[in-house]
Formats: C-alpha cells, sequence, structure tokens
C-alpha cells in the first residue's frame, strides 16, 4: 500500500513542478533566432493565416496546438514531418495539438494503472509509474509522427497511380490539339479523385497567378515530395521548346507503371517467403517425427 512517505513525496513533487511552471512562465522568453526568422518568413505567414482561418471551426487539437505554436520553440518538436503534412493536408497546429494529447495521455495511463493495482492491493515503488509515465508521453509524443509518415506513404503510392492516368490524358489531349496549359486542364477535370482535384487546383491557382502551369506543378511536387510529378512538369515545359511531347508522355506513363508493377512484384516475392517459411518449419518438425522414433531405437538397442 501507499505509505504517507511517498504521498509526501508525491506531493511535494507535485508542487515544485507547479513553482517551476510558474517562474519558466514569468520568466522573459529568450526566442531562437531561426524561430523567429521562420515565423516571420513567408511561409510562416501562411501557416498563420491558415491556423487562424480554421480556428472557429477547429477542435481541442487546434487550439492547444496554436497555444503551443505560440509558446514553444520549433527545436522543442523535433523534426516535423512537413512535407507528409501539406500531403494529407493537415494544419502543422492540429498536428502539434495532438502529439501534446497523446502525450498527456502518456503520462495518465501509468498512475492510472498504479492506482487500481493499488486498490487490488499490490505494493509498488512510486518510481516505477513516475518512469512509466515519463516513458509512455515520451513514445506517445512521436505516434502522430509514424501515423502521419505512414498515411503520406500510402498517399503517395496513390498518387504515383494516378499520376500515370494523368499522363495518359494529357498525352490525350495534346495528340487532339490542345495547348498545353488547356491539356492539363481538360486532363485534370476528367477525375474525381483528390488527386485529380489538388492538381486542378494548382492549374487554377496558376492561372490567375500568371505562373506557367509546369513552374506550378514543380513548386507543388517539392511541397509535396512528389518527384513523379517534377518529372511531368519538365516534359511540359520541353513541349514548349518543339519536342515530340506525345511521346515523352506516353513513355513517362509506361515508365510510371513499370515502376509501380516492380514494387508490387517485389512486395509480392516478400510475402511468398514469409508465407515458405512457416511450410519449411512444418516440414522440418514432420521430419524430425518421422526420424526421431527410429533414433531412439537404435540409441536403445546400441
Amino acid at each position: 500500500m501507499t505509505t504517507g512517505l511517498q504521498l509526501a513525496i508525491l506531493g511535494g513533487a507535485l508542487v515544485g513542478v507547479g513553482i517551476a511552471l510558474l517562474v519558466w512562465r514569468l520568466m522573459p522568453a529568450h526566442p531562437e533566432l531561426a524561430d523567429v526568422v521562420r515565423r516571420y518568413s513567408a511561409e510562416g505567414v501562411k501557416a498563420r493565416a491558415a491556423a487562424r482561418s480554421t480556428v472557429p471551426a477547429t477542435g481541442t487539437p487546434d487550439r492547444l496546438g496554436i497555444w503551443a505554436m505560440k509558446r514553444f520553440p520549433s527545436s522543442w518538436w523535433g523534426k516535423t514531418p512537413t512535407q507528409e503534412l501539406a500531403l494529407l493536408r493537415i494544419p502543422v497546429h492540429r498536428h502539434y495539438g495532438k502529439k501534446i494529447l497523446y502525450a498527456i495521455t502518456g503520462l495518465v495511463i501509468a498512475p492510472v494503472l498504479t492506482y487500481f493495482l493499488v486498490v487490488l492491493g499490490w505494493s509498488i515503488p512510486i518510481f516505477i509509474p513516475a518512469a512509466g509515465s515519463i516513458g509512455m508521453a515520451v513514445v506517445l509524443f512521436f505516434m502522430p509522427d509514424v501515423d502521419v509518415r505512414t498515411d503520406a506513404r500510402h498517399a503517395r503510392a496513390e498518387f504515383a497511380r494516378a499520376l500515370g492516368a494523368y499522363t495518359d490524358l494529357v498525352a490525350l489531349e495534346r495528340l487532339g490539339g490542345s495547348g498545353s496549359r488547356q491539356a492539363m486542364e481538360l486532363a485534370a477535370g476528367v477525375g474525381d479523385s483528390w488527386i485529380f482535384q489538388r492538381i486542378s487546383e494548382e492549374l487554377a491557382r496558376s492561372r490567375w497567378s500568371g505562373l506557367a502551369p509546369w513552374d506550378s506543378l514543380h513548386a507543388l511536387s517539392e511541397e509535396l515530395g512528389l518527384p513523379e510529378l517534377d518529372d511531368l512538369a519538365d516534359i511540359m515545359r520541353l513541349s514548349q521548346e518543339g519536342t515530340q511531347v506525345y511521346s515523352n508522355l506516353r513513355a513517362r506513363s509506361s515508365a510510371l507503371r513499370a515502376a509501380m508493377l516492380n514494387e508490387e512484384l517485389a512486395k509480392a516475392n516478400a510475402t511468398g517467403e514469409r508465407m515458405s517459411m512457416p511450410m519449411s518449419l512444418l516440414g522440418v518438425v514432420f521430419m524430425v517425427i518421422l526420424v526421431a522414433p527410429s533414433l531412439l531405437r537404435v540409441m536403445g538397442g546400441s
């Protein structure tokens, strides 16, 4: 059972943490130069504008993330998957808010489990739930990063598959006599998936801003980490110089499909190898069962 000394230590630790947080809050801030430059750059202004525009319709993770971004330097968050978040269209402040909520959940899990075990009659030293809380908080703090990278990997694979079809559509539009911009916009308007909508939005934005569509796609590929889209932008840029754009586009779409096919074959081979291991082990066990009686008789007779 929990002793009075353990309760006194826990109470003193909580009071000390509260005083430390109060002193930290009242002390003047010393922001990092890199963080200040990032906040006042064009990307930082754009991120803050997006955060303010989403505040009225957001929930707890959004408000918590906006609060944390204003008070904590960027180095505290580790390596933020900015390309993955942009691909999934998840605001950075929402991602930060989810990380904080996960960390708070990790801090609570160990004390709650310890309380139930103490009620059941177990005697647990106080350092075990303290270490467990810190460990769970650290692990769960980085879990949103893992989830975002996993979802972004699936989204990139889906984007590559759709980009092959989009490249074929652009080639057909060019073969029909459409100009470069018109072919790209008409091909993007054919599909209704999020990939075609994303390309269509970027092309419309380039029209209103006066940029060339291939420059806009190049910027989008850098923002989202999609090298396949950058290759398409290079082909369309070269089409302005009189090259055979139809054959280049068809060759590029064929290369995309071949790469996806090779990747699927590699996954199938890996799955087949994993499935063959239990069968091989089962065969070895079966052989041991057959040979073991004979070996025992020979050893017994000798």
